[in-house]
């Protein structure tokens, strides 16, 4: 696509928009552009001049591309305006007015033919010559009530031609209209949205007018809010998991201190590979909470078991689990980055969708399978040190305010015999 825009924009005349389809979509409207935001309001006329107004904003931000909205207003409509008194002369009344123009435009169905193998409509309407134009109007009679005399509803009806919109779209039972955008090379859509929001606070919008983001947008705009507390469940979920079935408090914090290097790695391999932190780069992260932190439990776990039930200090502990657990843990990281190489480099129908799935996979193992086999012995000491001070200090100071609660007896006297 991107190969392909910059050739087919030379074409005069026509105005080409392509985006890619993905297996796995999350908009719910076809639109001519990756990401959508809507406009609604009650008044279709406010609708059409704020949409004008915003769309040429959203031209000027230099991190969207394609912009285009679906508003269609050059349709052509007449309106019929007739004099109530000047009909009621000459015996025309409102309802043969509109019976004669439903006649005439409505395709009223007067009856239907029955045959042996179908059935067919028949349809009252004028002959095509006479409803190409406004002035067909005038030939048009309706019958009056006071005789048997046809009167020309141009005597009693003035027409007025105005423009009007072809398409009118609905959100909410209120029109609406949606504005169609791509990201320009190399721009991120959190930018992207930051830019959109602020125009929207720049630009007088009617008191009615309601904004929101569709599709690929909206979804990502909901994750930026409920992302870090999904994360924060998350961590919290396993902190509590883990310290149960260490018995420990400190031990868990050890075993998530390797996702930090994770989310880095991800990060960094995003912005190597110029992609988007997308709502699919976002699940990548999330999942690496799950297969990052397998490095340090295999090494903990071992640890604690040497400590506890065989005794080791805790050096001696790490220092046996990390030459034991070595090949293990190299196998199952090797393992899930292998798996996400097809993710990464594939090509074919919806490889957009799932290339930053698979970068991020990959950054987010690459580095932190360098720093966690460093870095996991180091932390298992410093708090396993930590907790060993603390333990001291709790129970000297626990001592301390017992002796201050029951002194000492004072030793007996005895007297001195003569």
């Amino acid at each position: 696509i991107r190969r392909l825009q910059p050739e087919l924009s030379k074409i005069d005349g026509i105005t080409l928009y392509m985006q890619p389809v993905q297996d796995l979509t999350v908009e719910d409207i076809v639109s001519r552009t990756q990401y959508q935001y809507t406009l609604a309001d009650p008044d279709p006329n406010e609708l059409a001049s704020f949409t004008s107004r915003f769309v040429r904003g959203m031209k000027n931000i230099p991190e969207l591309a394609d912009v285009a909205s679906d508003l269609q207003t050059h349709g052509l409509q007449t309106a019929i305006h007739f004099d109530r008194q000047t009909a009621m002369r000459v015996g025309i009344t409102t309802q043969a007015i509109d019976d004669a123009l439903y006649d005439a435009y409505g395709q009223r169905q007067v009856s239907t033919l029955f045959t042996q193998l179908s059935q067919y409509h028949v349809i009252l309407e004028v002959l095509p010559q006479f409803r190409v134009a406004p002035r067909n109007l005038r030939n048009l009679f309706i019958k009056s009530t006071t005789g048997t005399v046809s009167v020309p509803l141009s005597t009693f009806t003035t027409n007025e031609n105005s423009s009007t919109p072809i398409l009118i779209s609905h959100i909410g039972q209120f029109p609406a209209t949606t504005v169609s955008f791509n990201l320009a090379p190399g721009a991120a859509l959190g930018t992207a949205v930051e830019r959109i929001q602020q125009l929207q606070k720049q630009v007088p919008a009617p008191p009615a007018m309601q904004t929101s983001f569709q599709g690929t947008a909206q979804a990502f705009v909901a994750s930026l809010t409920n992302e870090p507390l999904l994360i924060l469940a998350a961590l919290v979920t396993v902190y509590i998991v883990l310290g149960v079935l260490y018995e420990s408090y400190i031990h868990p914090i050890t075993i998530l201190s390797t996702l930090p290097s994770a989310g880095v790695g991800a990060l960094l391999a995003l912005i190597i590979c110029r992609e988007q932190l997308t709502v699919v780069a976002i699940i990548g992260i999330v999942l690496l909470i799950g297969i990052v932190k397998k490095n340090a439990i295999m090494m903990i776990d071992f640890a604690l078991e040497a400590e506890r039930r065989e005794g080791k200090t805790p050096y001696d502990s790490i220092f046996q689990a990390s030459l034991l657990r070595f090949r293990p843990i190299m196998m199952t990281t090797m393992a899930a980055l292998l798996g996400a190489v097809p993710l990464a480099f594939g090509t074919g129908v919806g490889s957009e969708l799932r290339r930053p799935l698979g970068i991020t996979i990959i950054g987010g193992l690459l580095l932190s399978q360098l720093l966690t086999l460093y870095t996991t012995p180091v932390i298992y000491l410093f708090f396993d040190e930590s907790a060993s001070r603390f333990a001291r200090w709790r129970h000297r100071h626990r001592g301390e305010a017992e002796a201050s609660v029951h002194p000492p007896a004072p030793a007996p006297q005895t007297e001195a015999q003569p």
